[in-house]
């Protein structure tokens, strides 16, 4: 079940606040910027960049991911490994809302998310 648009709304707000302070620089844009994506119940966070053998093909790597359970009405964390699989963000496995996911992310206690 996708998220209401109240819902909705409220997310992006606060994933357009959170890309505005973590983004790069206007002129560096071009070669490294950072997006997200709703889908169904999770939120993913990834980087965008020129593919390293050809600049002409944009690529988009995933690194964070938050999935909401209705049930515990808490957020999961995850983040992608080098395998390319999402597994569970130990640190934190569950947050209570979305600006708490973002603190996660943007804090970056073990550097998974940022390198």
């Amino acid at each position: 079940m996708a998220f209401s648009e109240f819902e909705q709304k409220k997310i992006e707000k606060a994933l357009t606040a959170f890309l505005a302070k973590r983004r790069p620089a206007p002129h560096i844009r071009p070669k490294l910027d950072f997006g997200y994506r709703l889908s169904g119940q999770s939120v993913e966070l990834f980087e965008i960049r020129p593919q390293w053998d050809d600049p002409t093909r944009i690529r988009e790597q995933p690194f964070a991911k938050a999935t909401y359970v209705k049930t515990q009405n808490a957020w999961k964390v995850f983040w992608q490994r080098a395998d390319l699989k999402w597994h569970g963000y130990q640190p934190n496995l569950m947050v209570s809302s979305i600006e708490k996911f973002l603190k996660v992310v943007d804090a970056d206690e073990y550097n998974c998310f940022f390198g």
